[in-house]
């Protein structure tokens, strides 16, 4: 396969969306994205529904994001919810500008 041929099979229509996983994984930064578009916290059940995953890869993930500073947990009652941080909002920006210039 050569350059020309590997540069055109990324570019093309087809294969544009998946040049966004080239980049990142695509759970994680769909959950990101989902939490910035809300103005409310969200349950992670609901939110692993909306990046077509697991409750538990959901819960890993967001786990992960938490560990680094993106979201928080708070929880009412029985339910936790789940917040973007600032920082976690930062990030989800930055993500939705680069998948607008990738996609």
């Amino acid at each position: 396969m050569t350059l020309i041929y590997t540069l055109e099979h990324i570019c093309s229509k087809d294969t544009m969306g998946d040049n966004f996983d080239l980049f990142f994984r695509r759970k994680p930064a769909l959950m990101l994205i989902a939490l910035k578009k809300v103005s409310r916290a969200k349950y992670g059940s609901i939110l692993a529904k909306e990046v077509d995953c697991t409750y538990s890869h959901a819960v890993k993930i967001l786990q992960t994001l938490e560990e680094i500073g993106l979201v928080v947990f708070e929880k009412k009652g029985r339910i936790k919810i789940i917040r973007l941080t600032k920082k976690g909002e930062d990030v989800a920006n930055a993500i939705e500008s680069i998948k607008k210039i990738v996609i």
